[in-house]
């Protein structure tokens, strides 16, 4: 809430994943990469991309004692997700950030991101 007391949406809104016209919902990506047997976690945002408007990130904890490829988890994705879904980015991490609650906080990536990309 700003000091004149509107409200403005700073987080489900820019969920949406907008790739060459096609919408994108993270959450689809995110539940179809939590059906794979070695992942642990998985978090998917929106990143900027010179040939689209935006291509899909996945951010991916694999389960301890497991290894896991970038290549497994895109053959994986084609079994189930259509094409322009899949992820274009796969980086793995040992942990995502979360909130006190323990929910992935996509900002805090998206954040990082930006960051990285100098957007």
């Amino acid at each position: 809430m700003d000091e004149e007391g509107f409200f403005s949406i700073v987080d489900r809104k820019k969920d949406l994943i907008i790739s060459a016209g096609m919408n994108i919902y993270p959450r689809e990506v995110e539940e179809v990469l939590h059906q794979h047997p070695k992942i642990k976690e998985a978090a998917v945002i929106g990143v900027s991309s010179k040939v689209r408007e935006e291509t899909v990130k996945a951010f991916v904890v694999v389960k301890e004692g497991e290894k896991l490829s970038k290549s497994e988890i895109i053959q994986f994705c084609k079994d189930k997700l259509s094409k322009y879904k899949i992820p274009k980015e796969i980086e793995f991490r040992d942990e995502l950030p979360k909130s006190s609650v323990g929910k992935i906080l996509k900002r805090v990536l998206q954040q990082e991101e930006m960051k990285k990309r100098k957007i």
